[in-house]
């Protein structure tokens, strides 16, 4: 710890804001990719029917993206410079899972204001988390 500059409470309100958010994410992927029927009756049928199509290779830039933002925010917490990298490749499975999404088409379902909102939340969120833990690294927060 030697060395870091101190991290302030805006720093700490993002940190744990980022967990909450990521920590939602990474249990969307648990709860869809093990096919929870609890979890997945509140999807339409013809969202059900796009899942079960999906390639199996399409689970790990999946994971990536869910599961790299987690480990993202928590090295934000940890004050790590791993928050970095962590950030990095979940924008990489990001990157690629929505490039196959648009290659192959969404159902109809998902193709409404609310869908084009939540990815552009997504990527905001995703961003702006990569720029923040550049940023802190760059002032000496992470360590």
């Amino acid at each position: 710890m030697e060395g870091r500059r101190r991290a302030g409470w805006p720093y700490w309100t993002i940190a744990v804001l980022s967990l909450l958010w990521n920590a939602m994410g990474a249990i969307d992927f648990a709860m869809t990719a093990s096919r929870n029927p609890v979890y997945l009756a509140q999807y339409s049928a013809d969202m059900i029917d796009w899942l079960d199509a999906a390639p199996t290779w399409t689970l790990v830039p999946w994971a990536l993206g869910t599961l790299g933002a987690l480990a993202g925010s928590l090295a934000l917490l940890l004050r790590s410079k791993a928050a970095v990298p962590a950030f990095a490749v979940s924008l990489g499975g990001l990157a690629v899972l929505q490039a196959w999404q648009i290659a192959t088409g969404l159902p109809p379902s998902m193709k409404g204001a609310t869908n084009v909102l939540f990815t552009i939340v997504l990527w905001a969120v995703a961003l702006a988390l990569v720029w923040h833990a550049l940023r802190k690294r760059r002032q000496g927060v992470l360590g």
